[in-house]
């Protein structure tokens, strides 16, 4: 039966391979129709949203009225009268400056270490990218929160030298930090990705400056760095984008204090819409933020004609 029920569908691939080489799927549409559960995904859940934000962004709506058009009032009180917008857009701008960097040179510093050939090096690998699955989660904030805590673990550890811990996440001046130091232990996905770009350097190029006496150092510089830096760019983009974005950590750990020190653009935005129901002032601040990340990504890719390499016939990128 089983025999049986086998040669019946290697017949039907058989037919349908050989409908579709006759040329019955030559229609356009044919292409639309394979796609088609993307795009209505995209034109409903992305592209339709993203209109009715763009409108709202230009009216009073509080979610229990109508929206009434105000043109660009939104916009007018936001650069000239709000003060927390610009304390929010502030705090964003540090975390992503302090954090993005921070969270590459770990990840590639670890990938390096994992891109050795040792026995067992698989589970390393695995073990070191499981923060990064979780790392997101409420849980792992709850969990960070009472790490830094007046009576958490860092505090009983410094008080084994006598030191007198202080309540991280309530100081100003280090609540940010806590933070950042979160985002960067998340570097499991950046890791990978690097770790895919160092297995892409031909090992010749290493084999060729140990005979002409370079250091581990120099050749850090000379060349692991520049082919890995398409790699780089693509992780800076990836990070940057996402570091705009951050919320989940702020909301859970700080709620946006001491001081508004930790009150990240996302969190301002989510205030605005869902705490005080002014979702047309909500719109417009997502909207700049939108323009905001848009301006950031074509000052890197602009940037990026001076440091990255490609193997081309110039080098870098003309």
């Amino acid at each position: 039966m089983r025999t049986q029920s086998t040669t019946i569908s290697q017949k039907a691939q058989k037919r349908a391979s050989a409908f579709i080489l006759k040329g019955r799927w030559e229609s356009p549409w044919a292409g639309y129709l394979f796609i088609s559960p993307w795009l209505l995904g995209f034109l409903l859940l992305t592209l339709w949203p993203m209109i009715r934000s763009i409108y709202y962004s230009f009216t009073k709506f509080t979610l229990l009225d109508a929206p009434e058009w105000v043109g660009m009032r939104n916009y007018e009180r936001i650069f000239s009268d709000d003060e927390t917008f610009r304390q929010s857009l502030y705090v964003t701008l540090m975390f992503v400056v302090l954090s993005v960097p921070l969270k590459l040179l770990s990840a590639l510093l670890v990938a390096m270490l994992l891109n050795k050939k040792i026995k067992g090096i698989s589970v390393y690998r695995t073990f070191i990218y499981l923060p990064s699955l979780i790392g997101s989660s409420i849980a792992v904030a709850v969990l960070w929160k009472n790490i830094f805590g007046i009576d958490g673990f860092i505090n009983k550890f410094l008080s084994v030298f006598g030191v007198k811990g202080i309540s991280w996440i309530s100081s100003p001046g280090t609540a940010l930090g806590t933070l950042i130091i979160l985002v960067a232990w998340q570097f499991g996905s950046s890791m990978v990705i690097f770790l895919a770009g160092l297995k892409q350097i031909p090992s010749e190029l290493y084999e060729a400056s140990s005979v002409d006496g370079a250091s581990k150092l120099r050749q850090f510089f000379n060349i692991t760095l520049p082919m890995l830096s398409p790699v780089l760019l693509f992780n800076l983009v990836l990070q940057t984008i996402g570091s705009f974005q951050m919320f989940t950590q702020a909301f859970i750990i700080t709620k946006g204090g001491p001081v508004n020190s930790t009150y990240m653009y996302a969190l301002y935005l989510y205030d605005r819409a869902f705490a005080r129901y002014d979702m047309g002032y909500a719109s417009a601040l997502a909207w700049i933020l939108l323009v905001i990340i848009a301006i950031a990504t074509a000052l890197i890719f602009a940037s990026s004609r001076y440091w990255v390499f490609y193997e081309t016939e110039g080098g870098r990128k003309k």
